[in-house]
Order: C-alpha cells, then sequence, then structure tokens
C-alpha cells in the first residue's frame, strides 16, 4: 500500500529514488555483498532494506546514507546541497548586491 506521502511526490523525486536504489543493489552485487551481509552493515531490518533498493521514499535519509557508507561510496549527502556548489542561489545572490555601496560615515554625516 503507498502512502498519500509518496502520491504526493513529483516524478522526477520518484524516478530520483528507484535510480538510486538501483544503483545501490548493483553496487552491493559488484562487490558481492548479501542482503544479510549489508542488513548487519547497515543496522535494519530485511523488510527496510529491501524497501532501500527499491528507493522508497518512507526510507530515512540516514539509513540511505548510511547504506552508501557501508558500501565504501563516501558520504555524498554531505555535498548534495553545499551552497557553493548551487549555481541558482549564487547567481541570485549576486543580482541581489547593491549598485552602490557607501561608507557609514557618509550616511550620518561623520
Amino acid at each position: 500500500m503507498k502512502s498519500e506521502a509518496y502520491e504526493i511526490l513529483p516524478t522526477p523525486v520518484r524516478r530520483s529514488l528507484r535510480k538510486l536504489g538501483r544503483d545501490i543493489r548493483v553496487a552491493r552485487k559488484k562487490r558481492r555483498l548479501t542482503v544479510a551481509m549489508m542488513m548487519e552493515r547497515v543496522g535494519v531490518s530485511k523488510v527496510t532494506y529491501l524497501k532501500v533498493e527499491k528507493g522508497d521514499p518512507r526510507v530515512g535519509i540516514g539509513i540511505y546514507g548510511t547504506t552508501l557508507m557501508a558500501l565504501g561510496l563516501g558520504t555524498p549527502l554531505a555535498d548534495m546541497a553545499d551552497p557553493a556548489e548551487d549555481d541558482e542561489g549564487l547567481a541570485l545572490e549576486e543580482a541581489r548586491l547593491p549598485q552602490r555601496v557607501r561608507s557609514r560615515g557618509a550616511r550620518t554625516g561623520l
């Protein structure tokens, strides 16, 4: 049974999660790890781990992060929203810069 939260997810988000799940499954198999080994490494039940490999959005992001670390894929979640890599945010920030900058003394007459 799908939850209401799942139904309202934007299609690109659902696709991304399914791809992440498939990628995790491929990475596990390449490393010759069983589902039981991953369950132990991640510290979750079989049902929860299989949801990870399906890209289920109801699984906590911490479990996805732990799974990636257990596969030796580092901490990719740490850089997902890195402000230094946010091109749109940087452009918006630059657009809001003032055209002129006045010293404080000029405003107060000092």
